[in-house]
């Protein structure tokens, strides 16, 4: 399961670098349309192998299922984010647009933006655990899928510990230089 998911990071990968040399390359805008709307094809074909390793009589639930449902969440949330930035990037440095946006330097304006941020990662780790729980119901056998109710409690820490940055921000805003 964990080479399927590195596989699947590595198409996701593939197929966005793909989308963008054909976008600013080789100039081939439909082609790269093409390509990067295949990206959300690595996550049906991640979700349906999970499926059908768990279904499996004799497959025991592992870390390795939680990490692909994380794997799915996170790009559920941050997926197109993701493509958006990689898409301003490449635009600016190969096909002369104008930069990509930055986050706000200080003050409420960061503040605000460091709640947001925050705010996407309790959502991708909702969708994680939405992911989790259906496929514990799936399988209905709760010995077999103890390792999942373990990496919903374990991934817990991730939003927990994101929580640093906008509660910092709240507390000790960034300052904003004079004649920004």
């Amino acid at each position: 399961m964990l080479v399927f998911i590195i596989a699947c990071e590595i198409g996701f990968w593939v197929l966005l670098a793909l989308g963008l040399a054909l976008r600013y390359l080789v100039r081939a805008r439909r082609a790269s349309d093409v390509a990067l709307l295949s990206v959300p094809l690595v996550d049906v074909v991640l979700l349906v192998a999970t499926v059908i390793d768990l279904r499996s009589s004799e497959t025991v639930a592992t870390w390795q299922h939680g990490l692909a449902a994380a794997y799915l969440g996170y790009t559920v949330v941050f997926g197109h984010r993701t493509i958006r930035w990689a898409d301003a990037w490449v635009g600016h440095r190969f096909g002369g647009g104008p930069p990509p946006r930055r986050p706000p330097a200080g003050g409420m304006a960061r503040t605000r933006y460091e709640w947001a941020f925050w705010f996407r990662i309790v959502i991708a780790y909702g969708v994680t655990c939405a992911l989790l729980f259906a496929a514990i119901w799936m399988v209905g056998d709760p010995a077999r899928t103890a390792a999942l109710s373990d990496f919903m409690a374990g991934l817990a820490r991730v939003p927990l510990i994101a929580l640093i940055w906008p509660v910092s921000y709240t507390i000790w805003p960034k300052k904003v230089a004079s004649g920004s």
